[in-house]
């Protein structure tokens, strides 16, 4: 199946949106905990890296997921695919 340069351009920007935040979720997984260790302070009375790893990470990810969402809506309702 030829796709048109319309579906191009959707899955274009479908893909670029995935790999921006995919690089987002991987920044706050693997980098922000990792340097998380050095943070030796207390926050709320826990140790604030395990408040990063436990709390601040779920909430980007929250984040993600809730931006993803309304971005596809758009792109959808822009290209004409979205569903009724």
């Amino acid at each position: 199946m030829q796709l048109s340069s319309k579906h191009e351009e959707y899955w274009r920007k479908n893909l670029r949106i995935t790999g921006i935040l995919l690089a987002i979720w991987f920044v706050v997984t693997f980098v922000v905990a990792f340097f998380a260790r050095d943070l030796n302070f207390t926050f709320f009375g826990w140790p604030f890296s395990f408040w990063v790893a436990a709390q601040g990470a779920l909430v980007v990810y929250v984040l993600i997921i809730w931006y993803y969402a309304r971005y596809m809506n758009r792109l959808d309702q822009e290209y004409g695919v979205a569903e009724e």
